[in-house]
């Protein structure tokens, strides 16, 4: 007797699955029978963005309707730095923060030392400039930022291993650096970034 029941229970489990995936109706068509459910498959859609006299203003910080951020690569690997110089740093004023600095002792330092000076172990080696002269003072910080992005020189790109908003930190950063150190002079061993 238990072996038939046995029998019959399996029987039923494996048959079970195919009369459950196959012949249940799904529960999404049923709400679409309830009156008070439909609103959602019934609605119309909205295109906000459809016309061109609407206005996109979006608010800083939030990701732009157009996808994201605008590719001057080709322009600034030409050495043209006009969209560069033109950037806005949003740190710009603030106290560098723990975040820029773990940010530039993680990426930067391992070339451009710990405080910025061109003295790490491998500086003179692949020839990373300081970021205390003048020179190094005088870029923009949409240079810096463009530098972070594409690279340059001797320097990679890094715009692939920190993002947008980390880019500003580490510039902010540098800056609290050259703030902090008494000007160098002298250009970096291997020419300049």
């Amino acid at each position: 007797m238990r072996r038939k029941l046995a029998v019959l229970a399996l029987a039923l489990a494996a048959t079970g699955c195919d009369f459950y995936y196959n012949d249940i109706p799904s529960p999404d068509d049923a709400m679409r029978l309830v009156p008070w459910f439909d609103g959602m498959y019934q609605q119309p859609p909205v295109f906000p963005y459809q016309r061109l006299d609407v206005p996109r203003n979006t608010v800083p910080g939030t990701v732009p309707i157009t996808g994201g951020e605008a590719d001057w690569a080709a322009e600034f690997g030409m050495g043209n730095t006009t969209t560069a110089d033109k950037l806005v740093n949003p740190l710009a004023g603030q106290p560098a923060s723990a975040r820029g600095d773990t940010l530039f002792q993680t990426f930067c330092a391992v070339c451009h030392g710990q405080a910025g000076a061109a003295d790490a172990v491998i500086s003179a080696q692949v020839a990373a400039p300081s970021l205390l002269t003048d020179r190094a003072r005088g870029y923009s910080d949409g240079y810096l930022y463009s530098i972070i992005r594409y690279g340059r020189g001797v320097m990679p790109r890094y715009g692939d291993k920190v993002r947008r908003d980390a880019r500003w930190e580490i510039v902010n950063y540098v800056r609290q650096l050259q703030a902090a150190a008494v000007a160098v002079t002298p250009a970096a061993p291997g020419g300049a970034n």
